[in-house]
């Protein structure tokens, strides 16, 4: 019985236990970052000293966003060293480059943790990413020294540069029926994190998984007294293929009845289906289930 007592007193005296703990290491991290910073201040020699021998670098990086943000702040910021780590060592070596950090040496994971070091709360999803896992990382995509006339400093715009990877996906957008990329009215990041999110294929975090359709399909949007429950379960994509299809309504199938089939078959015959209702050579599904997104006045979607 005192042993059941003894254990509920250290159990109640946890939570402090581990907050001053937790103060504890935090002060000392601040710490030690502080002595580190003092140690290695010397170290930096500026990005006007990095200028002098990479002149071309510097002259593209003068509109950089990186570059700008540093000026903004006074001077401190993004500037060369914060990449590529002081340069002091590198400059009295007379350019040796065995002492400073060279980025293009580097594999793709050492990559992404020199940019998360300071995007990792824009982007904080991305090491779960499948980009992040398939080794693409930042500057597969990103011209860190470009110049500011591409805001994301993408190496090329959308979609090609998307299409330098996903050669599977390029054709879908060729097909007769298709969402607007290839003309520009879309972009692969109006639907996809490219950085990462918790859905599938990248598909952009929203609380209504719908919500990257019906924020331009606002019509099917609803709610709806009457929901058509493939909506509400597995969502758009159940019965869409967004890229492109053979069905002007981007439908999975070519034909809208071998679509409604895969859930409503066999359709009862004798019914006011009548015999084969449902099969390719009758009439649509939708000439009479007009409202198949949901409705206000009929639950079997008739308007």
């Amino acid at each position: 019985m005192k042993r059941i007592f003894l254990y509920m007193a250290l159990i109640a005296l946890l939570p402090g236990l581990s907050t001053r703990a937790g103060f504890l290491y935090a002060a000392g991290a601040k710490q030690q970052t502080a002595v580190a910073q003092k140690a290695t201040a010397a170290d930096y020699v500026g990005s006007e000293v990095c200028a002098t021998c990479h002149a071309e670098v510097a002259k593209k990086f003068s509109d950089n966003p990186h570059q700008t943000l540093a000026l903004k702040n006074h001077g401190t910021g993004a500037t060369c060293e914060s990449c590529h780590g002081p340069g002091k060592a590198h400059v009295e070596g007379g350019g040796d480059v065995t002492k400073i950090k060279q980025l293009a040496k580097l594999t793709p994971k050492e990559v992404d943790a020199t940019c998360l070091g300071c995007h990792a709360g824009t982007h904080p999803n991305f090491e779960r990413s499948p980009h992040a896992k398939a080794g693409v990382g930042c500057t597969s995509c990103h011209s860190v020294h470009a110049g500011g006339t591409e805001t994301k400093l993408l190496k090329a715009s959308q979609p090609q540069l998307c299409y330098q990877c996903h050669t599977d996906v390029k054709p879908a957008f060729d097909m007769p029926f298709h969402h607007k990329v290839n003309e520009g009215l879309l972009k692969c990041s109006d639907c996809h994190d490219v950085h990462g999110t918790f859905g599938n294929n990248n598909i952009r975090s929203t609380a209504d998984l719908n919500a990257i359709c019906t924020k331009c399909h606002m019509e099917n949007r609803g709610p709806f007294v009457f929901e058509h429950p493939a909506v509400k379960a597995e969502g758009c994509l159940s019965c869409h293929t967004p890229h492109g299809s053979q069905n002007a309504r981007l439908m999975n199938a070519p034909n809208i009845n071998q679509l409604c089939n895969q859930c409503h078959s066999p359709v009862a015959a004798s019914t006011v289906h009548s015999m084969n209702a449902g099969s390719a050579d009758r009439p649509p599904c939708i000439t009479c289930h007009t409202m198949v997104h949901g409705s206000n006045i009929n639950p079997a979607f008739i308007r």
